[in-house]
């Protein structure tokens, strides 16, 4: 099961109890432990969802795993409005009423860090953390034994072996996504020096990357930890460092049929297209509360890393918010991708608001041309500051974005998508986040401030 903030939970029953009452009537649990449901009403179900069955090779006593979906109990089995699986299953639903598509694909990109080990102190006397990997410049020693193959802090880019020392972790990972129905397109070292790995996977209906992804970050965590490591997905783990973001490509089909695609239209996109990116532009503050939930993300949205922070979009320009991949020629890849999210994110609530995000602009007809947001063909961290203010930008951080989305979330209450009890429950969550760090000493304020 999935919890508020994107977590796996889970729970085991003997083989020989799995029947068809499992099926019929759940598996009680405690909702409230969850984040999303309140203890004065938080007996709920569990009913497994089979065609999501593997065999867990992570565990040592042979386990057949299920992911599921979550009941209110009453006469009859009602699904929870404010669970995560139920929201994206809903988004679709409403996608296919309206007439506009019956098919939204998504293709996330996974990235993030795998260290030879961490530790972090949050003690009130004390509070740091360590990082140690043996690809980082800062081993260069004698001391460490990585034979002087390094990577410079932002030299990871495709780096081929011995410098990436974790090609056959990445490889052992995607064979086993693959046992999970996976499809993986393919894997690499990232930019940042100190590990940071892509994998990248095929493109797939939205609740089934849904699914790929938290069983992704399953996966990788897993296979790190048996390779004597830990993988993060972390937006921002090292300053100074390229971010992990977690890109998402998408298009829309209907009977079978591309809409994303015209010929004769800006980098092939038809204007139904250029209208959902409107609609992702147009709400791209609020929507940032959902693909960025935590503080830390708002460490990566920054300058000078390829991450976007001004909105716009553009045909192969990674500065852009939405950027077209040159690449993608074929009418039924014709796509385009949102690079702010990162993959603290709860993947159905991020998927879920970025498609009701893009009909909402389809509805509405706005057209990100006319409201001055490109297509731009130059950086847009080069842009005179003046221009960069006329086309506004993502939040500076997760309480601007939780304040934008109490402003603007409309969008995702159409069709009871999104219940207004989640809303306020992701508006409190990320005000409640952001204060908590912010009342906290930080080490660079001792080297700033402890001598004045």
């Amino acid at each position: 099961m999935t919890d508020f903030e994107g977590r796996w939970r889970h729970l085991a029953i003997p083989v020989k109890r799995f029947n068809e009452d499992t099926m019929k009537y759940g598996i009680g649990f405690d909702g409230s432990n969850y984040g999303y449901a309140p203890v004065e009403n938080s007996d709920m179900v569990f009913i497994p969802d089979l065609e999501t069955a593997v065999i867990d090779y992570y565990n040592e006593v042979p386990t057949l795993s299920m992911n599921g979906d979550v009941m209110v109990i009453g006469k009859e089995n009602t699904p929870f409005d404010q669970y995560p699986r139920n929201v994206a299953r809903r988004a679709e639903e409403y996608m296919k009423e309206t007439g506009i598509a019956d098919r939204m694909l998504i293709g996330p990109e996974y990235e993030f860090y795998v260290f030879d080990g961490v530790e972090y102190d949050t003690r009130p006397q004390s509070t740091g953390f360590a990082i140690e990997s043996e690809e980082a410049h800062w081993n260069n020693d004698m001391d460490f034994n990585n034979m002087g193959y390094i990577n410079g802090p932002q030299d990871g880019y495709h780096m081929s072996l011995p410098r990436d020392t974790n090609n056959d972790l990445r490889s052992r990972a995607i064979l086993s996504l693959d046992d999970w129905g996976v499809e993986v397109k393919y894997h690499h070292h990232e930019v940042g020096g100190a590990g940071q790995l892509e994998i990248e996977v095929e493109l797939g209906d939205m609740m089934q990357m849904a699914d790929a992804t938290m069983i992704a970050k399953y996966v990788i965590k897993n296979e790190a930890v048996a390779d004597g490591k830990c993988a993060t997905f972390m937006p921002k783990p090292i300053a100074g460092m390229a971010g992990s973001g977690m890109h998402v490509h998408m298009l829309l089909t209907k009977n079978g049929e591309p809409i994303f695609y015209d010929e004769n239209g800006y980098a092939q996109l038809s204007q139904t297209a250029l209208y959902f990116i409107g609609g992702l532009l147009e709400h791209i503050s609020s929507i940032c509360a959902i693909t960025n939930p935590s503080t830390n993300s708002y460490k990566r949205l920054i300058p000078g890393f390829e991450a976007p922070v001004t909105i716009g979009y553009a045909m192969a320009n990674r500065s852009a918010v939405v950027r077209i991949p040159a690449y993608a020629k074929d009418p039924l890849h014709k796509r385009f991708e949102l690079r702010n999210p990162d993959a603290t994110c709860n993947p159905y609530y991020a998927f879920a608001a970025i498609l009701m995000a893009g009909l909402d602009g389809i509805e509405k007809k706005i057209d990100p041309h006319a409201k001055g947001w490109g297509p731009f063909d130059c950086s847009l961290f080069d842009l005179p500051e003046e221009e960069k203010a006329k086309l506004g930008g993502v939040p500076a951080n997760l309480t601007e974005a939780a304040k934008a989305l109490k402003d603007d979330h409309e969008y995702l209450t159409k069709g009871g998508v999104f219940p207004e009890k989640l809303i306020d429950l992701i508006i409190a969550h990320d005000l409640a986040e952001d204060a908590e760090l912010s009342k906290l000493p930080h080490p660079q304020e001792y080297a700033k401030y402890f001598d004045l």
